[in-house]
Formats: C-alpha cells, structure tokens, sequence
C-alpha cells in the first residue's frame, strides 16, 4: 500500500460529487456551521455523472405522471399509497430548496427548476381505462387535486401539441398536472457544493478514495490519491463518512467491511436518449410526457418526451432506451460488475438475476435496436418527429440494488437503499430513480439514523429549512395550500 504524504483530521468526509452528497454537505453546513467537511470526488468537476443534466430526464419526481407508481391492484383499483409518498418527498426537497434561494445561498432558482407540466399518455382501450382509474384515485388526495384527465383529442393538443400532430385514429387518453417541474440536478449540485465552499468545506476534485478502515477510536482512515498527481496520497481521519459515489457507492461500502452491506449487490443498467435542440421544435413543447413501460422494462425505462433545461436553453429529450455494460459509473471500469462480486452476495445475486430473465431479455433487445427502430419508437409519440433531428446522447449509469431475500433468496430492489453502520459512523447510498429528486427527506432519514443525540439541538433550524418538517401535506389542506403557494412563490414555479 503507497505511504500517505499527508495525514489530516475532519469532522465529516463526503465521498462523491454529486446531488446526494452536496445536499447532506449544505445541511451540515446549515446544522452545524463549526463542523470540518471535506468533500472529495475522482472526477474533475462536481455534479459530473448520474446528477448530470444529460444524464437524468431532470423530473421533478412527484407522482404526477409516473405511472409506475400507481399499481393496478388485483381487484382493478390503482394503489396511490407509493405515488403520494413519493409526492410528499418532493415537496420536503422543494421546501429546503425555496429556504436556501430565499436566504440567498442557490442564486437564482430559475437556474435549477423550470415549471413544466407533467402529463401521462397512454394509447390501447386498457390503459386508457387504467388512467382513468388512476385519475379517480388520485383526486381524493390533496396533493394531486390539480390533476385533469381527457380523452378530448383538441384537450390532448393543447396540452402537447407534438403529441398529438400527425396521430392516426385509436384510443388515446391524458392526464395533466401543471405543478410539474424540469430539475437541473447538475446545476443545483454544483449551487450547494459552492455553498459548502464558501462557509469553510475542503473540495477536492479529481480524488479518488482507495481504502477505508475502521480506527480502533471509532473514526474511519479513508486514504485517497490524486488522480493527477500521484505523489499527493493522504489518509483522512473522519469521525463520519457518507459515501454517495452513486453506482461506485458498493464497492467503496464493500472496501468498508461494515456488516450491513454483506448480501447486496449491484445491477448495472445504462441508457440513450435521443436528444433535440432545435429552438424551432423544442419551442412547440412544454412538457413531461410519460407512457407507460415496456414488458419487462425496468421502472426508470419508462419512455417519455420531454423538455429540458440546460443554462436557460430549452431542448427536448426522448428515451431512456435501456443498455447494459458492466461499469457502475458511466466514467467507470468495465471490471465493476465482477469485482463486486463477492463470497456473501454470489447467491442472492444469481437467485435475483435468474427471478428477473425478462429484464435481460428487454436490455438485449435494446441493444440490439438500430436508430430508425428508436425513431419509430420516438414516433409513438410525437408522430411527426424527423429522425434527423434528433442526435442520440448516452445517458448516466444507474446500479439497481441485488439483495438477499428470506422467501426467494434474492430481489433486484428498484428505488434507493440507505445502509447505515451500526455506530452511526459510515453511511451510503444504493440504488436509482427517483433518488435526485428525494435527496433531501433521504438525508433527512440519514441525519436521524447517524446522529440521533443531535436530534432535538437540529430541530429548529430544519424547521426553518423545511417549514412543514415532521407533518404531511396530504392529510392537511390548509397547510399544504400555505407550504406549496409559498415554495412555488419563491422558486418561480406553479
């Protein structure tokens, strides 16, 4: 093992550059303003891989249209419980996010987040019923009470009007949410990084971590080397560490040797987007257009014709179109996959991978598909797209978690897992979608699992930072209707 040059001390080491360990980064900040914090990542600039503006559709996650999120349950009615979760999770993120733009510590929140409306589409006889379904669950809740359903194709064309241009007859049904928002997580991680910076914290771009170990005093000695400099090797004493490296998040919890993360593993899923920047077009758009998946597609597969926001520039975005390659980070090694392969999550592993052939199926059959084949699938939803206006972009990698399972031995997890040490002392994130758009109520769970004798001096100023912290929305109109029209207010959205 190379011989660190220097040896430090911090309070808290955040390992990555992205949208989860900024935000954790900027809470400390706010909780604890005395606090060291040191931030590292192996990429030269922060919000690099998954946080990316091209390497996430930038949805505000919140339920308006993500139909995998309302089941159909057995007895044809669609489960809402998930969705509104989900929802509430949003709005927590948008509140922390509205406090720091009012305190002055974002800059401007158009930067980030752009109203867009979210809409779902569907087109067969069955789904236009199950949208229906779903519309009639959905308004008894608070928290989708704005939401429209139509079948009216002139409806359907106000409100998407690429959609509907060029659409031959059949069923075609939408529902439309105008609270619905485009996200630059990329942007807004780099806001909070500068946040961290400016009130003390260390950033240290191209740093790579390369072992963690745990000191007899209950602190971790994390060594890291400079990418560029190979003669800059030091080892951090941290009396905390958050691994949020995104998919290079297990192997770097493996390297711990913590207990709770014996039995995970890792599923590397990549994707494509078509990608169009015409003013042109992209001006004839405004909206976040989901369908529903294909058969055996995974849940972050679902296609839709979005718009998006990069440095005031609106473009449109179609896809994902599922892949696979065996790196956990889009900037990663094709070694990944294997390596992380270890004696006591082989098992669940393999039970979770023959469970999930379907999966497989559909990532072959995505590779295999020429341009014209996604064209045509484009065209399923905007039928007039000319495929020589769109470019195709590879989008972030995402792992989706492999876990050990009493009943079938082992399940591929879609979602995020929060593994936390017994101790408190080390902390990290596993999984995918809707993770970016829910970092804030997940830091918020890490915050009460890792530092639970903080919990009451904390309480104040998360109140001030997030004004509805420990109550629902949905449950409670009047507070919904003054947290939403306050946060939309200063964020400049719906």
């Amino acid at each position: 093992m190379t011989q660190a040059t220097t040896t430090e001390s911090t309070d808290v080491l955040l390992v990555g550059g992205g949208i989860m360990s900024a935000t954790l980064g900027a809470m400390l900040t706010e909780l604890e303003p005395n606090w060291n914090i040191i931030l590292v990542e192996r990429l030269d600039g922060i919000g690099q891989e998954s946080s990316s503006v091209w390497n996430n559709a930038g949805t505000g996650h919140s339920a308006l249209c993500e139909l995998n999120y309302a089941p159909l349950n057995p007895d044809r009615t669609v489960g809402t419980a998930k969705a509104v979760k989900i929802n509430e999770q949003f709005q927590t993120s948008r509140q922390f996010w509205a406090t720091m733009v009012e305190e002055g510590k974002l800059g401007r929140a158009s930067d980030f987040i752009n109203p867009v409306p979210h809409i779902s589409m569907v087109f067969n006889d069955d789904h236009v019923r199950y949208l229906k379904a779903r519309h009639q669950a959905f308004k008894q809740h608070k928290l989708f009470e704005r939401m429209e359903f139509s079948e009216d194709r002139d409806q359907l064309a106000a409100w998407a009007p690429l959609t509907m241009r060029g659409r031959g007859a059949g069923s075609v049904a939408a529902t439309f949410s105008p609270e619905g928002t485009d996200v630059n997580f990329g942007e807004l991680t780099k806001r909070l990084v500068q946040h961290i910076s400016a009130n003390g914290g260390q950033i240290r771009t191209g740093t790579q971590v390369t072992n963690l170990t745990k000191r007899s005093d209950g602190t971790w000695a994390v060594t890291t080397k400079n990418r560029l400099n190979s003669e800059d090797t030091r080892e951090i004493n941290a009396k905390f560490v958050f691994v949020g490296a995104g998919g290079g998040a297990l192997p770097l919890l493996q390297k711990s040797g913590i207990p709770e993360i014996k039995g995970f593993g890792g599923f590397p899923v990549s994707g494509l987007w078509l990608r169009n920047t015409k003013p042109e077009i992209a001006e004839q758009h405004n909206a976040k257009v989901y369908g529903q998946a294909s058969v055996g597609a995974p849940p972050m597969s679902v296609p839709h014709l979005d718009t998006r926001y990069e440095n005031g520039k609106k473009s449109l975005l179609f896809g994902p179109y599922g892949g696979f390659k065996p790196n956990f980070l889009k900037q990663g090694s094709l070694f990944d996959l294997p390596r992380s392969v270890k004696a006591d999550n082989i098992y669940p592993m393999t039970r979770a991978g023959l469970a999930n052939m379907d999966l497989v199926k559909y990532l072959i059959s995505e590779l295999m598909k020429s341009k014209a084949q996604r064209v045509e699938s484009l065209q399923e939803y905007y039928p007039t797209a000319d495929g020589d206006d769109w470019e195709l972009v590879h989008a972030g990698q995402r792992v989706q978690v492999m876990r050990k399972d009493k009943q079938k031995g082992g399940v591929l997890q879609f979602g995020t897992e929060l593994i936390t040490a017994g101790d408190g002392s080390i902390a990290g994130l596993l999984g995918a979608s809707p993770g970016a758009s829910t970092a804030v109520p997940i830091m918020l769970d890490l915050l009460q699992q890792c530092f639970p004798n903080h919990r009451q001096t904390w309480e104040s100023r998360l109140t001030q930072l997030i004004p509805a912290y420990g109550r629902a929305l949905d449950t409670d109109a009047a507070l919904a209707d003054e947290i939403m029209g306050h946060t939309a207010g200063v964020l400049g959205i719906q």
